[in-house]
């Protein structure tokens, strides 16, 4: 699993590689809450999935303590590019619901 991020217009990208499951949760887990706290001058999350191999619902827990952490701090979380895998996951889950999917 690889973590990209970049700054765009105050926008913080990130995009996730790889697998997101019971095995790389942690480490997931553990790198999206430094960049989320380390990273300054962002106003908005956008997660892009498209090269999302694999998701179960460990990694959905994963996103969703990200969502939860950001929301204290108001600083909305967007889903860009979903693989099909991810798209179905967020669908039945109600996901896209507190993360909407964007173009």
């Amino acid at each position: 699993m690889q973590i990209k991020s970049r700054m765009v217009n105050k926008t913080l990208y990130i995009l996730l590689s790889g697998e997101l499951d019971e095995y790389t949760a942690q480490t997931v887990r553990k790198n999206l809450d430094l960049l989320l706290d380390t990273q300054k001058g962002y106003v908005q999350i956008v997660i892009d999935l498209s090269e999302l191999t694999f998701m179960d619902s460990t990694g959905v827990g994963v996103l969703i303590g990200r969502y939860k952490k950001m929301k204290e701090r108001n600083k909305p979380i967007f889903i860009t590019n979903p693989s099909r895998n991810a798209e179905r996951i967020f669908k039945m889950s109600g996901l896209y619901e507190i993360m909407p999917k964007i173009v």
